[in-house]
């Protein structure tokens, strides 16, 4: 079983670009199942109060190592 707190500081790569995406921040979590829907990794800071995330939806994520998380994600789908 995997739990939430594993996932924070993982480093997140693109299989698609072989792109750096940057480390996980959070995770979406459906609380009614108790399951991670997702994980966000911020894509840039905007001074200190706004920011871009890349919201990674749990079916892209391929493999989850001991430091790395690989995914297949289209880029352009930041928020």
């Amino acid at each position: 079983m995997l739990r939430s707190y594993e996932l924070r500081q993982k480093e997140v790569i693109n299989i698609k670009t072989a792109s750096r995406l940057g480390y996980v921040d959070d995770v979406d979590i459906d609380f009614d199942s108790g399951k991670i829907c997702g994980i966000v990794v911020p894509k840039h800071r905007f001074f200190l109060f706004h920011r871009e995330d890349y919201v990674i939806p749990w079916e892209n994520i391929v493999q989850v190592g001991d430091e790395l998380i690989l995914v297949d994600f289209a880029e352009q789908s930041a928020v």
